[in-house]
């Protein structure tokens, strides 16, 4: 399990591209931090989600 902006979620084994896929976010402006450490853009298809990971995803919002 990895828990995933504060919720439980069965995505160990998957690459960071894939969580984002799977949260209809991919290709959306997002930084990813897995354990406190922020995954650069480049690392998201070879960065793969381990059980007990910790990871909070932020969408950019454009405004005024």
């Amino acid at each position: 399990m990895v828990k995933i902006n504060g919720e439980l979620l069965e995505r160990d084994g998957k690459t960071v591209t894939e969580m984002l896929a799977d949260m209809e976010i991919s290709g959306q402006r997002v930084a990813v931090e897995i354990n406190e450490e922020i995954v650069p853009k480049a690392k998201y298809d070879e960065t793969i989600l381990k059980d007990g990971d910790r990871v909070e995803v932020v969408r950019f919002v454009g405004g005024g």
